[in-house]
């Protein structure tokens, strides 16, 4: 059975990928062994690793002054290792409170440093990215490019006087990212990236001299930089899939991947914007393009549209519990057919077809 997996991740992957990992699987590029099987010490790994990262570069254009991590843990980890390394200064953290995943970051940081808001969107719910200028000094500001649960995104990057951290996770190359402007960067790879059990993060080099003494091996970014990734095993299987995901962009185009993101965003919101049934909530101007969070406004209306998507094979359409309502994530791998199947859905269901 064919169907349109809209979870918010782990996500959806590019059928050519998967089909190419399953070709591999056995039997990788003669070797006799998976790729499960590969010491993360052989040549035949190390390619891998230096593939993926040389398309990271090429995709993201990653400035050379920055280092390209491989790590484990999640994205959730790097709410400690980050202040672990980097709140070595004055011990204090600015946080620009966007939404679930900054109060989880915020929750974390606070067992090691001072942290303070310095802007916040909860007064509306976080329906909209602040937008008035802030000003910082402290260690490091911290911020949630992309907020999953909510369905935000910033459109452009806050200018501040200290480093400035940007959580990725639900958006890298979805579309371009001046690299530059950040100080570091982090995304798990379970939406655009690959499959779970790697994080990306991309570290500007003099940052690695922030590491203090007195702090284990593998939480130090200096150790992983130092290491090429390959201080201990690292998540082998997952950097594969990434490599197999980098090429499938390479040879979509980046750029035709983000025109399709855009597109296929904009036609959903227009079909919400529309409808006298569903809507969205988010303030117009800071709409994310993954994740798009809809609903009827009642709760048993919503789950009836939910139990009538998947007897349609679109599957894991519903918002984070904390949210409520329904929940599309359009990530690079969502074919435009799916995008047109939830349309779909949608005016059919508003039909009063049940």
């Amino acid at each position: 059975m064919t169907v349109f997996n809209f979870s918010a991740g782990p996500a959806v992957l590019p059928v050519p990928v998967l089909l190419k990992a399953q070709s591999e699987l056995l039997n990788y590029r003669g070797s006799g062994q998976s790729v499960l099987e590969l010491s993360h010490r052989s040549v035949l790994f190390e390619t891998i690793l230096n593939e993926t990262e040389s398309l990271l570069r090429e995709l993201l254009e990653v400035p050379d002054d920055y280092h390209v991590l491989f790590l484990q843990g999640g994205a959730t980890l790097q709410f400690s290792m980050l202040p672990l390394n980097l709140a070595t200064n004055r011990h204090l953290i600015d946080f620009i409170d966007t939404g679930s995943w900054s109060q989880k970051a915020i929750q974390d940081a606070q067992a090691y440093a001072t942290t303070r808001i310095i802007a916040s969107s909860a007064s509306d719910g976080y329906r909209s990215i602040p937008t008035e200028p802030v000003t910082s000094d402290a260690d490091y500001l911290h911020i949630t490019w992309n907020n999953t649960l909510e369905g935000t995104t910033y459109t452009h990057v806050p200018q501040v006087n200290v480093p400035l951290v940007a959580d990725f996770s639900s958006s890298i190359l979805s579309e371009p990212i001046d690299i530059s402007q950040f100080d570091l960067i982090y995304a798990g790879a379970q939406k655009n990236l690959g499959s779970a059990g790697m994080t990306l993060v991309i570290i500007k080099n003099d940052l690695l001299q922030r590491t203090p003494a007195l702090l284990g091996s593998y939480l130090r970014y200096d150790t992983h930089a130092t290491h090429h990734s390959l201080y201990n095993t690292p998540p082998t299987y997952s950097i594969y899939l990434t490599k197999l995901v980098l090429e499938w962009i390479k040879e979509q185009g980046f750029e035709t991947v983000v025109q399709r993101n855009r597109r296929q965003a904009a036609t959903l919101y227009t079909y919400l914007d529309q409808s006298t049934l569903f809507s969205n909530a988010v303030a117009i101007t800071d709409r994310s393009r993954m994740n798009i969070p809809f609903s009827t406004g009642q709760a048993d209306l919503d789950e009836q549209f939910l139990k009538f998507a998947e007897r349609n094979q679109l599957v894991n359409l519903k918002g984070h519990r904390s949210v409520g309502g329904m929940r599309a994530s359009l990530y690079n791998a969502m074919p435009t057919s799916g995008v047109d199947a939830l349309l779909d859905a949608l005016h059919r269901f508003e039909q009063g077809e049940r």
